[in-house]
């Protein structure tokens, strides 16, 4: 058996990530180069790039490749594909069809929304978000891309770096993606030219020292013939790095990045439900155990909470301390870490809603209206210096008011062009003045909760996605002062 025969797996994340806890400690860990990671773990992956860059067909190949392809699925793919006549009398398959499920995007040939994909091979389990290259599409690969592991963004061999994949590798830096990987497709159409990829790898050099993003790792790929996507290929001895599957298996997630950092994140709890099971709302629980019960659920966003710390509820500022957590089924918990669901039991009765945030004490900036940020523009409705806009938080959503356009991102230089209006996919930085207090941390220093989303008042649709970042005339003091 090859080690890279593969079982498909269907349905939901949690499956995969059940069946990577399954398999985790029976197999030996995966190395290349630099990078070792325990075998079994899950790992969530997207991939960019411009329209016609082989997206589809390159998660098509890793799929097939990988034997993570159910019989009836190729069977049928393949069939389509002789009555497409793609590959003639050879009778290749189109693996992009293996992603392209909407009838629009098979008719087109072009990819329009987010699928994902779940499979795994021999050392590890996959989340597989293919986003659609046309610039229409960027907020779908904003969406594949704020979750993922790492992300593949394809470069043509034939056409090198574009402004779209400028614009992608902006976007990734911004999300602070942990992980970036260059796959320079059709190398075959440039008959394997270590020159042409050479002269792409100086290019993305360049362009990730400009934005301040770290050194991508670059590999010559086909999509369509398979080369360097599974197994090295033979046609380019002049690589010698790892295929992109190998990479893939090898990378640190984020959780097992962030397990490994010496840095302990301070607790972030955002609260998504109060609870209070009393009389009616509750029907078949003992009114007399429940009757003083007090607990507020939600997902640990960041580090974790142990009986009888110390927290403060933000925006308010009250202090108090964590007297019960409750775990799945009612168990009681000593202690727990994000990314866990959880109910809190606090020791005073404080008048706490949803959306309010439970931090540890002594590790939170003070709540502030103003928001300074970065945006990724994703509405084809300008956004102008005035407009009124709704801000969501984590379980919090505001009104906002934009007070200042401060620039927007020049794709040529990366400098910040003065300007009065952000476009659709424009990332620009931006001033909002928040209709009530919230606790803002930069992006750059908290991840979960340093992201919000813009939304509009009248339709609900979302306008942006925004990262905050430093307040001017920040300092150490002011940043923990409650």
């Amino acid at each position: 058996m090859s080690r890279l025969e593969t079982t498909t797996i269907a349905a939901t994340e949690e499956a995969a990530a059940g069946s990577a806890t399954d398999v985790a400690g029976s197999l030996d860990p995966v190395t290349v180069g630099e990078f070792t990671t325990p075998s079994g773990t899950l790992f969530r992956f997207a991939t960019a790039g411009s329209v016609d860059d082989g997206k589809s067909t390159l998660v098509g190949r890793l799929l097939h490749d990988s034997k993570a392809i159910l019989a009836d699925t190729l069977a049928a793919v393949t069939r389509t594909s002789a009555e497409r006549g793609f590959g003639g009398s050879d009778g290749g398959v189109d693996l992009a069809l293996l992603t392209d499920g909407l009838r629009a995007e098979r008719e087109q040939g072009i990819t329009i929304d987010v699928a994902y994909r779940y499979f795994a091979t021999a050392a590890r389990s996959f989340i597989l978000a293919d986003c659609p290259g046309h610039v229409q599409y960027t907020k779908n690969t904003v969406t594949g891309a704020s979750t993922a592991d790492a992300v593949v963004v394809l470069i043509d061999a034939r056409k090198g770096v574009l402004e779209q994949t400028r614009r992608h590798l902006s976007v990734l830096h911004l999300l602070r993606v942990p992980h970036v990987i260059i796959a320079v497709n059709k190398i075959d159409l440039v008959d394997f030219s270590e020159s042409v990829f050479d002269g792409i790898v100086a290019e993305v050099s360049h362009v990730a020292r400009s934005i301040g993003l770290a050194e991508p790792l670059v590999v010559p790929v086909s999509a369509l013939a398979g080369d360097n996507v599974v197994e090295p290929s033979a046609r380019t001895p002049w690589y010698h790095g790892s295929a992109l599957l190998e990479i893939l298996e090898s990378l640190p997630s984020i959780d097992e990045l962030e397990a490994a950092s010496d840095t302990v994140e301070p607790l972030r709890f955002p609260v998504q439900l109060v609870l209070r099971p009393q009389g009616g709302l509750a029907p078949g629980l003992r009114a007399e155990e429940f009757r003083d019960y007090r607990g507020y659920a939600g997902q640990l966003a960041a580090g974790s909470v142990n009986l009888g710390d110390s927290v403060t509820v933000l925006p308010s500022g009250k202090t108090t301390s964590v007297v019960g957590i409750d775990g799945p089924g009612g168990s009681h918990l000593a202690s727990a870490a994000a990314p866990q669901s959880v109910v809190l039991r606090l020791s005073d009765e404080l008048d706490i809603a949803r959306g309010e945030m439970i931090s540890g004490s002594g590790t939170t900036r003070e709540v502030s209206q103003d928001l300074y940020s970065s945006l990724c523009w994703l509405s084809a409705k300008p956004l102008r210096e005035g407009a009124k806009v709704l801000v969501k938080h984590g379980t919090r959503t505001v009104q906002a008011l934009v007070r200042a356009i401060i620039g927007k991102l020049d794709l040529d230089d990366f400098s910040l062009l003065p300007s009065s209006s952000l476009a659709l996919n424009d990332i620009g930085t931006v001033q909002l003045r928040l209709a009530a207090p919230l606790p803002l941390e930069p992006y750059a220093e908290h991840r979960r909760t340093g992201a919000f989303l813009v939304i509009d008042p009248l339709d609900g649709n979302t306008l942006a996605a925004g990262m905050i970042g430093e307040r001017p005339g920040d300092s150490e003091e002011e940043r923990y002062s409650i």
